[in-house]
Protein backbone atom coordinates (compact mmCIF):
# COMPACT_ATOMS: atom_id res chain seq x y z
CA UNK A 1 0.00 0.00 0.00
CA UNK A 2 1.72 3.15 -0.76
CA UNK A 3 1.50 6.28 1.72
CA UNK A 4 -1.14 8.06 -0.45
CA UNK A 5 -3.36 5.00 -0.11
CA UNK A 6 -2.49 4.62 3.41
CA UNK A 7 -2.94 8.44 4.93
CA UNK A 8 -6.22 8.20 3.06
CA UNK A 9 -7.10 5.03 5.21
CA UNK A 10 -5.91 6.82 8.16
CA UNK A 11 -7.51 10.41 7.53
CA UNK A 12 -10.05 11.38 10.37
CA UNK A 13 -9.66 8.17 12.44
CA UNK A 14 -8.50 9.22 15.36
CA UNK A 15 -10.49 8.19 18.74
CA UNK A 16 -13.82 10.08 18.97
CA UNK A 17 -13.57 11.82 15.10
CA UNK A 18 -16.95 12.49 13.58
CA UNK A 19 -17.43 11.05 10.15
CA UNK A 20 -19.76 13.54 8.59
CA UNK A 21 -19.98 16.37 10.60
CA UNK A 22 -17.01 19.58 9.72
CA UNK A 23 -14.13 19.18 12.60
CA UNK A 24 -11.22 20.83 12.49
CA UNK A 25 -8.06 19.00 10.89
CA UNK A 26 -6.24 19.59 14.18
CA UNK A 27 -6.62 22.16 16.98
CA UNK A 28 -8.78 24.06 18.36
CA UNK A 29 -11.99 25.37 16.89
CA UNK A 30 -15.16 27.13 18.06
CA UNK A 31 -18.22 29.54 16.64
CA UNK A 32 -18.86 29.68 13.37
CA UNK A 33 -18.35 32.68 11.12
CA UNK A 34 -18.37 34.19 7.90
CA UNK A 35 -21.07 32.03 6.76
CA UNK A 36 -21.74 33.08 3.12
CA UNK A 37 -22.70 31.54 -0.38
CA UNK A 38 -20.75 32.57 -3.70
CA UNK A 39 -20.84 31.35 -6.86
CA UNK A 40 -21.59 27.73 -6.00
CA UNK A 41 -19.64 27.33 -3.14
CA UNK A 42 -21.09 27.20 0.86
CA UNK A 43 -18.03 29.26 3.20
CA UNK A 44 -17.92 28.47 6.68
CA UNK A 45 -15.32 30.36 8.66
CA UNK A 46 -14.47 29.82 12.57
CA UNK A 47 -13.27 31.09 15.21
CA UNK A 48 -9.88 28.98 15.22
CA UNK A 49 -6.15 28.57 17.33
CA UNK A 50 -3.61 27.15 15.11
CA UNK A 51 -1.22 26.34 17.90
CA UNK A 52 -3.51 24.27 20.55
CA UNK A 53 -5.94 22.53 21.15
CA UNK A 54 -7.39 24.97 23.98
CA UNK A 55 -9.01 28.75 22.84
CA UNK A 56 -6.27 30.79 22.08
CA UNK A 57 -5.24 33.94 20.61
CA UNK A 58 -8.39 33.59 17.21
CA UNK A 59 -7.78 33.38 13.70
CA UNK A 60 -10.63 32.64 11.61
CA UNK A 61 -10.37 29.02 10.14
CA UNK A 62 -11.48 28.73 6.59
CA UNK A 63 -13.74 25.73 4.97
CA UNK A 64 -15.94 25.59 1.92
CA UNK A 65 -18.80 22.84 0.65
CA UNK A 66 -20.34 22.82 -2.11
CA UNK A 67 -23.26 20.33 -1.25
CA UNK A 68 -23.26 20.82 2.90
CA UNK A 69 -21.72 17.84 3.63
CA UNK A 70 -18.40 17.26 1.64
CA UNK A 71 -15.70 19.77 2.81
CA UNK A 72 -12.59 21.62 1.87
CA UNK A 73 -10.17 23.02 4.36
CA UNK A 74 -8.47 25.81 3.23
CA UNK A 75 -5.88 28.27 4.71
CA UNK A 76 -6.57 30.03 7.31
CA UNK A 77 -8.59 33.47 6.20
CA UNK A 78 -7.94 35.88 8.55
CA UNK A 79 -5.13 36.23 11.46
CA UNK A 80 -4.32 38.52 14.12
CA UNK A 81 -2.76 42.28 12.98
CA UNK A 82 -1.68 45.49 14.94
CA UNK A 83 -5.45 45.81 15.75
CA UNK A 84 -6.25 42.82 17.75
CA UNK A 85 -6.94 38.99 17.34
CA UNK A 86 -9.99 38.28 15.23
CA UNK A 87 -13.55 37.26 17.14
CA UNK A 88 -16.40 36.61 15.78
CA UNK A 89 -18.57 38.23 12.53
CA UNK A 90 -20.34 37.46 9.46
CA UNK A 91 -19.36 37.77 5.20
CA UNK A 92 -21.86 39.01 2.53
CA UNK A 93 -21.70 39.42 -0.82
CA UNK A 94 -21.36 42.66 -1.84
CA UNK A 95 -23.29 42.46 -5.09
CA UNK A 96 -23.90 45.82 -6.15
CA UNK A 97 -20.26 47.05 -4.94
CA UNK A 98 -21.58 49.52 -2.05
CA UNK A 99 -18.05 49.41 -0.65
CA UNK A 100 -16.30 50.51 -3.21
CA UNK A 101 -13.85 47.29 -3.01
CA UNK A 102 -14.60 45.75 -6.59
CA UNK A 103 -14.61 48.53 -8.83
CA UNK A 104 -17.99 47.54 -10.01
CA UNK A 105 -18.21 44.05 -10.05
CA UNK A 106 -19.18 41.80 -6.99
CA UNK A 107 -17.10 40.08 -4.11
CA UNK A 108 -16.89 39.51 -0.28
CA UNK A 109 -17.24 41.49 2.44
CA UNK A 110 -15.97 39.91 5.78
CA UNK A 111 -17.59 42.15 8.91
CA UNK A 112 -15.59 41.13 12.16
CA UNK A 113 -14.66 41.70 16.01
CA UNK A 114 -10.96 42.88 15.88
CA UNK A 115 -10.27 42.33 20.27
CA UNK A 116 -7.22 43.48 21.78
CA UNK A 117 -6.87 45.81 25.45
CA UNK A 118 -7.28 49.98 25.78
CA UNK A 119 -3.93 51.35 25.76
CA UNK A 120 -2.27 51.65 28.60
CA UNK A 121 -4.70 49.28 30.36
CA UNK A 122 -5.92 45.59 30.73
CA UNK A 123 -9.27 46.51 30.08
CA UNK A 124 -10.84 44.64 26.86
CA UNK A 125 -11.05 46.04 23.69
CA UNK A 126 -13.69 45.15 20.58
CA UNK A 127 -14.51 46.68 17.84
CA UNK A 128 -15.71 46.23 14.26
CA UNK A 129 -13.68 45.86 10.96
CA UNK A 130 -13.82 44.82 7.75
CA UNK A 131 -11.77 42.59 5.26
CA UNK A 132 -13.20 41.44 1.59
CA UNK A 133 -11.89 39.21 -1.00
CA UNK A 134 -12.13 39.56 -5.29
CA UNK A 135 -10.74 35.62 -5.51
CA UNK A 136 -13.69 33.42 -4.19
CA UNK A 137 -12.72 33.86 -0.39
CA UNK A 138 -9.73 32.39 -0.68
CA UNK A 139 -7.32 35.78 -0.14
CA UNK A 140 -8.55 38.69 1.92
CA UNK A 141 -7.38 42.33 2.10
CA UNK A 142 -8.06 43.84 5.81
CA UNK A 143 -9.87 47.74 5.22
CA UNK A 144 -7.31 50.24 5.44
CA UNK A 145 -9.65 52.49 7.39
CA UNK A 146 -9.84 49.53 9.99
CA UNK A 147 -11.97 49.65 12.58
CA UNK A 148 -15.35 51.35 11.07
CA UNK A 149 -17.10 51.10 14.73
CA UNK A 150 -16.52 51.45 17.88
CA UNK A 151 -18.05 52.09 21.55
CA UNK A 152 -15.70 53.05 24.23
CA UNK A 153 -18.46 52.78 26.53
CA UNK A 154 -19.00 49.12 26.46
CA UNK A 155 -16.63 46.16 27.32
CA UNK A 156 -18.73 43.52 25.41
CA UNK A 157 -19.23 44.64 21.65
CA UNK A 158 -18.77 42.41 19.59
CA UNK A 159 -20.20 39.12 16.88
CA UNK A 160 -21.72 41.51 13.88
CA UNK A 161 -24.22 39.76 11.53
CA UNK A 162 -24.70 42.04 8.42
CA UNK A 163 -27.21 41.48 5.76
CA UNK A 164 -29.15 43.68 3.15
CA UNK A 165 -32.50 44.71 3.67
CA UNK A 166 -34.38 45.55 0.62
CA UNK A 167 -37.17 47.39 1.96
CA UNK A 168 -34.62 50.48 3.54
CA UNK A 169 -31.71 49.52 0.62
CA UNK A 170 -29.35 49.55 3.31
CA UNK A 171 -26.63 47.03 4.83
CA UNK A 172 -28.02 46.19 8.81
CA UNK A 173 -26.00 45.48 11.45
CA UNK A 174 -26.94 43.19 14.63
CA UNK A 175 -24.11 43.24 17.32
CA UNK A 176 -23.91 41.59 20.75
CA UNK A 177 -23.61 44.59 23.24
CA UNK A 178 -23.39 43.07 26.64
CA UNK A 179 -26.46 41.94 27.82
CA UNK A 180 -28.40 43.37 24.77
CA UNK A 181 -28.89 43.76 20.74
CA UNK A 182 -27.42 47.21 19.06
CA UNK A 183 -28.55 47.20 15.73
CA UNK A 184 -26.87 49.36 13.24
CA UNK A 185 -27.25 50.97 9.30
CA UNK A 186 -25.04 51.53 6.67
CA UNK A 187 -25.19 52.25 2.89
CA UNK A 188 -21.81 51.51 2.04
CA UNK A 189 -20.87 49.06 4.95
CA UNK A 190 -17.74 51.82 5.68
CA UNK A 191 -19.81 53.69 8.11
CA UNK A 192 -22.25 52.68 10.38
CA UNK A 193 -25.31 54.55 12.65
CA UNK A 194 -26.99 53.36 15.84
CA UNK A 195 -30.57 52.83 15.51
CA UNK A 196 -31.25 51.04 18.38
CA UNK A 197 -31.37 48.48 21.06
CA UNK A 198 -33.05 45.55 21.76
CA UNK A 199 -33.12 42.97 24.52
CA UNK A 200 -33.18 44.70 28.21
CA UNK A 201 -35.84 42.60 30.33
CA UNK A 202 -37.10 40.32 26.93
CA UNK A 203 -35.88 36.88 27.33
CA UNK A 204 -32.94 35.22 29.43
CA UNK A 205 -29.85 37.32 30.89
CA UNK A 206 -28.74 33.93 32.10
CA UNK A 207 -24.73 35.35 30.80
CA UNK A 208 -23.43 37.78 28.32
CA UNK A 209 -25.04 37.61 25.12
CA UNK A 210 -23.02 37.06 21.70
CA UNK A 211 -23.48 36.03 18.33
CA UNK A 212 -27.29 37.30 17.47
CA UNK A 213 -28.78 36.92 13.70
CA UNK A 214 -31.53 38.55 12.36
CA UNK A 215 -33.92 37.13 9.46
CA UNK A 216 -36.86 37.03 7.86
CA UNK A 217 -39.18 33.89 7.60
CA UNK A 218 -42.43 32.85 6.36
CA UNK A 219 -45.16 31.20 9.01
CA UNK A 220 -46.03 27.61 7.54
CA UNK A 221 -44.14 27.94 4.60
CA UNK A 222 -46.62 30.98 3.12
CA UNK A 223 -45.42 33.60 1.86
CA UNK A 224 -47.51 36.25 2.06
CA UNK A 225 -47.15 35.93 5.94
CA UNK A 226 -44.05 36.61 7.68
CA UNK A 227 -41.88 37.33 11.05
CA UNK A 228 -38.74 38.12 11.62
CA UNK A 229 -36.58 36.13 13.97
CA UNK A 230 -33.80 37.14 16.17
CA UNK A 231 -31.35 34.05 17.64
CA UNK A 232 -28.96 35.32 20.83
CA UNK A 233 -26.43 33.34 22.50
CA UNK A 234 -25.66 33.28 25.71
CA UNK A 235 -22.50 32.64 27.38
CA UNK A 236 -21.46 30.05 30.49
CA UNK A 237 -22.18 31.24 33.93
CA UNK A 238 -21.26 29.29 36.77
CA UNK A 239 -24.59 29.62 38.66
CA UNK A 240 -26.73 27.84 35.75
CA UNK A 241 -26.39 24.43 35.29
CA UNK A 242 -26.79 24.62 31.28
CA UNK A 243 -23.88 26.79 30.56
CA UNK A 244 -23.92 28.44 27.20
CA UNK A 245 -26.62 27.79 24.49
CA UNK A 246 -28.94 30.30 22.68
CA UNK A 247 -32.61 31.49 22.46
CA UNK A 248 -34.99 32.93 20.14
CA UNK A 249 -36.99 35.67 19.46
CA UNK A 250 -40.12 35.95 16.75
CA UNK A 251 -41.25 39.45 16.25
CA UNK A 252 -41.15 42.27 13.26
CA UNK A 253 -38.42 44.14 12.19
CA UNK A 254 -39.04 47.74 10.25
CA UNK A 255 -35.17 48.74 9.13
CA UNK A 256 -34.32 50.01 12.60
CA UNK A 257 -36.17 48.64 15.29
CA UNK A 258 -36.86 44.93 16.14
CA UNK A 259 -40.11 44.23 18.15
CA UNK A 260 -40.58 40.98 20.56
CA UNK A 261 -44.21 39.38 19.31
CA UNK A 262 -43.74 37.97 22.89
CA UNK A 263 -43.84 38.75 26.34
CA UNK A 264 -40.31 39.59 27.64
CA UNK A 265 -40.41 37.60 29.94
CA UNK A 266 -40.68 34.55 27.63
CA UNK A 267 -37.73 32.50 26.79
CA UNK A 268 -37.64 30.65 23.54
CA UNK A 269 -34.58 27.84 23.57
CA UNK A 270 -33.34 26.94 19.53
CA UNK A 271 -32.12 23.59 21.55
CA UNK A 272 -32.46 21.29 24.81
CA UNK A 273 -29.62 19.53 24.71
CA UNK A 274 -25.94 21.11 26.01
CA UNK A 275 -24.29 21.34 22.71
CA UNK A 276 -25.81 23.42 20.24
CA UNK A 277 -24.00 27.08 20.74
CA UNK A 278 -23.19 30.57 18.70
CA UNK A 279 -25.28 29.04 15.73
CA UNK A 280 -26.07 31.42 12.82
CA UNK A 281 -27.38 30.87 9.23
CA UNK A 282 -25.63 31.24 5.65
CA UNK A 283 -26.20 35.17 3.75
CA UNK A 284 -27.35 34.86 0.59
CA UNK A 285 -28.40 31.50 -0.32
CA UNK A 286 -30.26 31.71 -3.74
CA UNK A 287 -33.58 32.59 -4.06
CA UNK A 288 -34.66 30.26 -6.00
CA UNK A 289 -33.23 27.57 -2.93
CA UNK A 290 -35.07 29.52 -0.84
CA UNK A 291 -33.95 28.22 3.10
CA UNK A 292 -32.16 29.68 5.66
CA UNK A 293 -29.67 26.87 6.63
CA UNK A 294 -28.46 27.28 9.92
CA UNK A 295 -25.08 25.71 12.00
CA UNK A 296 -24.22 25.78 15.57
CA UNK A 297 -20.47 24.93 17.30
CA UNK A 298 -21.39 21.55 18.71
CA UNK A 299 -20.13 22.13 22.77
CA UNK A 300 -20.49 24.19 25.34
CA UNK A 301 -18.13 26.29 27.65
CA UNK A 302 -18.59 24.99 30.70
CA UNK A 303 -16.10 22.27 29.58
CA UNK A 304 -15.29 22.82 25.57
CA UNK A 305 -11.38 23.19 26.61
CA UNK A 306 -11.40 19.49 28.56
CA UNK A 307 -13.42 17.26 26.48
CA UNK A 308 -11.35 14.00 25.63
CA UNK A 309 -9.89 14.88 22.59
CA UNK A 310 -6.45 15.08 21.67
CA UNK A 311 -5.04 15.90 17.71
CA UNK A 312 -8.52 18.18 17.21
CA UNK A 313 -10.89 19.97 19.53
CA UNK A 314 -14.36 21.16 18.47
CA UNK A 315 -17.35 19.75 15.43
CA UNK A 316 -19.99 21.83 13.96
CA UNK A 317 -23.93 20.57 14.06
CA UNK A 318 -25.01 19.10 11.01
CA UNK A 319 -26.19 21.61 8.79
CA UNK A 320 -30.46 22.68 9.23
CA UNK A 321 -33.12 24.23 8.07
CA UNK A 322 -34.36 26.55 10.13
CA UNK A 323 -38.33 27.04 9.52
CA UNK A 324 -41.92 28.83 11.55
CA UNK A 325 -44.81 26.69 12.34
CA UNK A 326 -47.77 27.13 13.92
CA UNK A 327 -48.08 24.63 16.64
CA UNK A 328 -50.62 24.01 19.80
CA UNK A 329 -48.23 27.01 21.62
CA UNK A 330 -48.33 29.34 18.85
CA UNK A 331 -45.38 30.14 16.24
CA UNK A 332 -42.91 28.16 16.57
CA UNK A 333 -38.67 27.59 15.41
CA UNK A 334 -38.55 24.18 14.17
CA UNK A 335 -35.08 22.97 13.02
CA UNK A 336 -34.52 19.92 10.31
CA UNK A 337 -31.34 17.94 8.58
CA UNK A 338 -30.79 19.33 5.43
CA UNK A 339 -31.96 17.17 3.06
CA UNK A 340 -28.27 16.69 1.52
CA UNK A 341 -27.04 14.81 4.18
CA UNK A 342 -28.91 11.66 2.69
CA UNK A 343 -26.73 11.27 0.24
CA UNK A 344 -24.60 9.64 2.93
CA UNK A 345 -27.17 6.44 3.77
CA UNK A 346 -25.68 3.50 2.77
CA UNK A 347 -26.89 0.17 4.44
CA UNK A 348 -30.93 0.57 5.16
CA UNK A 349 -33.26 -1.34 7.80
CA UNK A 350 -36.71 -1.55 7.72
CA UNK A 351 -38.87 -2.37 9.99
CA UNK A 352 -42.97 -1.52 9.90
CA UNK A 353 -46.00 -2.37 12.06
CA UNK A 354 -44.37 -4.30 15.05
CA UNK A 355 -45.41 -3.84 18.93
CA UNK A 356 -42.38 -3.76 20.85
CA UNK A 357 -42.48 -5.10 24.48
CA UNK A 358 -39.73 -5.32 27.06
CA UNK A 359 -37.13 -7.84 26.10
CA UNK A 360 -37.77 -8.04 22.56
CA UNK A 361 -35.02 -5.94 20.77
CA UNK A 362 -35.84 -5.50 17.23
CA UNK A 363 -32.43 -4.19 16.58
CA UNK A 364 -30.45 -6.97 18.03
CA UNK A 365 -28.71 -7.62 15.55
CA UNK A 366 -27.78 -3.94 14.03
CA UNK A 367 -24.46 -2.42 15.65
CA UNK A 368 -23.12 0.77 14.24
CA UNK A 369 -21.98 4.62 15.89
CA UNK A 370 -22.85 6.60 12.50
CA UNK A 371 -25.84 6.15 11.45
CA UNK A 372 -29.56 7.69 11.45
CA UNK A 373 -32.66 6.65 12.28
CA UNK A 374 -36.63 7.54 11.12
CA UNK A 375 -38.58 6.33 13.46
CA UNK A 376 -42.79 7.16 14.01
CA UNK A 377 -44.12 5.25 17.46
CA UNK A 378 -48.12 4.74 18.42
CA UNK A 379 -48.06 5.42 22.14
CA UNK A 380 -49.67 2.53 23.71
CA UNK A 381 -49.66 1.10 27.42
CA UNK A 382 -45.76 1.78 27.84
CA UNK A 383 -44.54 4.38 30.33
CA UNK A 384 -41.36 4.85 28.38
CA UNK A 385 -39.86 3.76 25.04
CA UNK A 386 -36.88 4.57 22.73
CA UNK A 387 -33.60 4.06 22.03
CA UNK A 388 -30.14 2.75 23.70
CA UNK A 389 -27.26 3.83 21.17
CA UNK A 390 -23.29 3.28 21.35
CA UNK A 391 -24.35 0.45 23.85
CA UNK A 392 -21.60 -2.07 25.81
CA UNK A 393 -21.97 -3.95 28.54
CA UNK A 394 -20.89 -0.59 30.87
CA UNK A 395 -22.23 2.11 28.98
CA UNK A 396 -25.36 3.23 26.71
CA UNK A 397 -26.52 6.70 25.92
CA UNK A 398 -30.46 6.56 26.07
CA UNK A 399 -32.71 8.29 23.44
CA UNK A 400 -36.45 8.17 25.18
CA UNK A 401 -40.06 9.46 25.59
CA UNK A 402 -41.56 9.66 29.07
CA UNK A 403 -45.33 9.02 28.04
CA UNK A 404 -46.12 9.98 31.54
CA UNK A 405 -44.70 14.23 31.50
CA UNK A 406 -44.50 14.32 27.45
CA UNK A 407 -41.13 14.65 27.55
CA UNK A 408 -38.41 14.19 24.99
CA UNK A 409 -34.86 13.00 26.43
CA UNK A 410 -30.60 11.85 26.06
CA UNK A 411 -29.51 10.32 28.99
CA UNK A 412 -26.04 10.99 29.09
CA UNK A 413 -25.27 9.68 32.13
CA UNK A 414 -23.73 6.44 31.72
CA UNK A 415 -22.18 7.53 28.39
CA UNK A 416 -18.95 6.93 28.41
CA UNK A 417 -15.97 9.64 29.35
CA UNK A 418 -17.53 11.72 31.26
CA UNK A 419 -14.90 12.60 34.28
CA UNK A 420 -13.11 15.47 32.36
CA UNK A 421 -15.64 18.14 33.60
CA UNK A 422 -18.36 17.27 37.02
CA UNK A 423 -21.04 18.68 34.52
CA UNK A 424 -21.00 16.80 31.81
CA UNK A 425 -22.98 13.72 32.93
CA UNK A 426 -26.57 14.41 33.09
CA UNK A 427 -29.95 13.59 31.27
CA UNK A 428 -31.48 17.04 29.15
CA UNK A 429 -34.97 16.96 28.32
CA UNK A 430 -37.93 18.92 26.68
CA UNK A 431 -41.28 18.75 25.96
CA UNK A 432 -42.67 16.42 23.47
CA UNK A 433 -46.75 16.88 22.34
CA UNK A 434 -47.96 13.47 20.89
CA UNK A 435 -49.69 13.97 17.69
CA UNK A 436 -52.76 11.93 17.06
CA UNK A 437 -51.34 9.80 19.73
CA UNK A 438 -47.87 9.56 17.54
CA UNK A 439 -44.82 10.78 17.81
CA UNK A 440 -42.03 11.12 15.33
CA UNK A 441 -38.28 10.48 15.88
CA UNK A 442 -34.79 11.31 13.67
CA UNK A 443 -31.80 10.44 15.30
CA UNK A 444 -28.24 11.39 14.09
CA UNK A 445 -25.19 9.45 15.67
CA UNK A 446 -21.83 10.39 15.11
CA UNK A 447 -18.81 8.47 17.28
CA UNK A 448 -19.03 11.65 19.83
CA UNK A 449 -22.32 12.92 19.38
CA UNK A 450 -26.39 12.59 19.18
CA UNK A 451 -28.52 15.27 17.25
CA UNK A 452 -32.37 14.37 17.80
CA UNK A 453 -35.26 16.27 15.99
CA UNK A 454 -39.25 15.42 17.37
CA UNK A 455 -41.68 15.73 15.91
CA UNK A 456 -40.04 17.37 12.43
CA UNK A 457 -37.96 19.59 14.63
CA UNK A 458 -40.60 20.75 17.20
CA UNK A 459 -38.39 19.50 19.76
CA UNK A 460 -34.14 19.42 19.43
CA UNK A 461 -31.38 18.29 21.50
CA UNK A 462 -27.83 18.06 20.84
CA UNK A 463 -25.70 16.35 23.01
CA UNK A 464 -21.74 15.36 22.72
CA UNK A 465 -21.03 11.95 23.97
CA UNK A 466 -17.39 10.01 24.42
CA UNK A 467 -18.12 6.20 24.38
CA UNK A 468 -15.66 3.51 24.24
CA UNK A 469 -15.48 3.00 19.78
CA UNK A 470 -16.11 -0.28 19.98
CA UNK A 471 -19.75 0.10 21.95
CA UNK A 472 -21.74 -0.46 18.71
CA UNK A 473 -24.79 -1.92 19.62
CA UNK A 474 -28.44 -0.47 19.18
CA UNK A 475 -31.27 -1.05 21.43
CA UNK A 476 -35.04 -0.30 20.91
CA UNK A 477 -35.95 -0.93 24.49
CA UNK A 478 -39.85 -0.39 26.20
CA UNK A 479 -40.76 -0.21 29.79
CA UNK A 480 -43.77 -1.24 31.54
CA UNK A 481 -46.44 -2.10 28.52
CA UNK A 482 -45.61 -1.69 25.06
CA UNK A 483 -45.62 0.78 22.07
CA UNK A 484 -46.91 0.06 18.20
CA UNK A 485 -43.68 0.87 15.80
CA UNK A 486 -45.64 2.09 12.80
CA UNK A 487 -41.98 2.55 11.35
CA UNK A 488 -38.32 2.11 11.45
CA UNK A 489 -35.50 3.78 8.75
CA UNK A 490 -31.96 3.04 9.80
CA UNK A 491 -29.31 4.29 7.80
CA UNK A 492 -25.48 3.33 8.18
CA UNK A 493 -23.78 6.68 6.65
CA UNK A 494 -20.65 6.94 4.93
CA UNK A 495 -17.61 9.32 6.22
CA UNK A 496 -17.43 12.16 4.36
CA UNK A 497 -13.58 12.59 4.64
CA UNK A 498 -11.79 9.33 3.21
Amino acid sequence: MNNNVLEKKQYYTEKYRPQYHFSPERQWMNDPNGMVYYNGEYHLFYQYHPNGTTWGPMHWGHAVTKDLVHWEHLPIGLAPDEHGTIFSGSAVVDWNDTSGFFEGKSGLVAIFTHADTYPDSDRPRQRQSLAFSKDNGRTWVKYEGNPVLQEEGITDFRDPKVFWHRETNQWIMVLAAGQTVRIYTSKNLLSWEFTSEFGEEHGSHQGVWECPDLFELPIDSNSNQKKWVLLVSIGNDPIYEEGSRTQYFIGDFDGKTFFNHHDPEKTLWIDHGRDNYAGVSWSDVPSEDGRRIYIGWMSNWRYANVTPTKEWRSAMTIPRVLELKTTEEGIRLVQNPVCELQGLRDEKIVIENEVVVPGKNLLANVKGNTFEIIAQFEIGTATEFGFKVCKGANEETIIGFNVENQTFFVDRTNSGEADFHEDFAGKHECELIPENNKITVHVFVDQSSIELFGNDGKSVITDLIFPNQENKQIELYVKNGEVKLNSLELFTLKSVWR
